[in-house]
């Protein structure tokens, strides 16, 4: 899934019980209140759909209930969805992006909440961003998103550097590509292109203080941005700026093809920081270069810093959650082919990475193996894996979060400017 299509999803989840066994396709949590019957299952248009229309007849031929899928286009699931979910024809199971895009129904108590056991077969990294008050609501159900870096390896061999592994190393390699004439960071700053600055912020803070501090702001503490890795982000920043470590021109700069994309494959710029859907952005605009020159490294650790250098950011993946709506035996056997072999290695077919437990035995098929491990690994080894804050935090606290972070990168307000701003987005 693009970029674009994941970020917009900003709506909400709770608390009655799910249960769903863990070996086989049989369910612990049928009632005569909620019979084995049809299940309607929403999802968003993608080229995933395939795989899990192939789940849905697979499940319905098993005479375990009848799940019916609709696929709605990008532009107009989440008004449909949230209009649905107001209504009594909602969905029994849909589509999301976890995070904050679920406390609303969280709180309208609109879902059920999931059986703890369905953790077993999911990289604990990625149900973070299901969970909601601790209690699981939202299963995985697509690949996983991490951000690291990009680069361009002619590039880092014509000018005889290697990639950075701290973050001394980066600023030293700053200076390297600036005295060649190339941007070191290809950067979109334009107005609509905020979240990419919003990783470098993202990814800062975590390797300063640790993942504990935004997720004490998610959990809805707003005085935690006076915390000084805050503040000591935000003078870094500044100081990447300053160096020139983006280029002069970055904030009418936009991502992807003519923009970033482009950049990093003609090595006009040495590196990006990047979603791993970069790789198929320079598939299809770069091929040769996508296969020869792109290389791709963890973001480094910060010396001194207290957050583990194994942390990633970025959208774990995409989960399925069950509404109060939905017969429980059919969504408890239903959620089931989610990790089923066949499920899994059909997502890998499409170039998806899955964060199911048993996906590692499916990613020798993958259209690049070496980078489908790649991404693997690096969820897999991940204490913590912290969804994109715009998404964790909803529409209404990081829409404003993403424009004071713009104004940092612009120069249009200072460190200390920018901690006050941000600290007034949620008085």
């Amino acid at each position: 899934m693009n970029r674009v299509s994941r970020r917009w999803f900003l709506t909400a989840t709770a608390a009655t019980t799910l249960s769903v066994t863990v070996a086989g396709c049989g369910s612990s949590g049928s009632s005569a209140s909620s019979p084995t019957g049809k299940a309607d299952f929403w999802t968003l248009q993608d080229p995933t759909n395939s795989v899990q229309q192939s789940a849905v007849d697979t499940f319905n031929s098993t005479g375990k209930g009848k799940v019916s899928m609709t696929v709605i286009a990008t532009d107009g699931y989440k008004d449909k969805l949230r209009t649905a979910m107001g209504s009594s024809k909602m969905p029994g199971l849909f589509f999301n992006w976890g995070g904050g895009s679920l406390d609303d129904y969280v709180k309208a108590g609109k879902l059920v909440t999931l059986d703890s056991a369905l953790e077993s077969h999911f990289l604990p990294s990625a149900l973070a961003a299901g969970k909601n008050g601790g209690k699981l609501v939202g299963i995985p159900c697509r690949g996983t998103q991490p951000v690291f870096l990009f680069y361009n390896k002619k590039v880092f061999a014509d000018a005889g550097v290697e990639p950075p592994k701290t973050y001394s190393d980066l600023t030293d390699l700053v200076k390297t590509f600036k005295g060649k004439g190339i941007t070191p960071f290809a950067l979109a700053g334009n107005a609509s292109s905020s979240w990419t600055e919003l990783m470098w912020v993202e990814y800062l803070v975590d390797r300063l203080a640790g993942p504990e501090l935004f997720q004490k702001i998610a959990g809805g503490d707003w005085t935690q941005w006076k915390d000084t890795a805050v503040l000591k982000t935000a003078q870094m920043i500044k100081e990447l700026v300053d160096s020139g470590a983006f280029g002069k021109n970055f904030g009418s700069v936009n991502y992807g093809s003519g923009g970033t994309s482009t950049l990093l494959a003609k090595g006009k710029a040495a590196m990006v920081l990047m979603g791993s859907w970069e790789y198929a952005t320079q598939q299809a605009d770069a091929p040769d270069f996508a296969k020869n020159d792109l290389g791709y490294v963890p973001f480094p650790s910060v010396e001194g810093g207290k957050g583990d250098a194994a942390n990633v950011v970025g959208n774990p993946t995409n989960y399925i959650s069950v509404t109060t709506s939905a017969p429980k035996d059919t969504a408890a056997a239903f959620l089931q082919t989610t990790y089923s072999d066949s499920y899994v290695e059909g997502l890998v077919g499409k170039g998806e990475v899955p964060v199911t437990s048993n996906a590692a035995k499916f990613l020798e098929k993958a259209p690049d193996p070496a980078y489908a491990k790649f991404q693997y690994e690096l969820v897999e080894k991940a204490p913590t894996f912290t969804q994109s804050w715009d998404q964790a935090l909803g529409l209404t606290l990081g829409t404003p979060l993403l424009t004071e972070i713009q104004k940092l990168f612009n120069g249009q307000s200072m460190p200390e400017q920018f901690v006050s701003a941000v600290l007034a987005i949620k008085k």
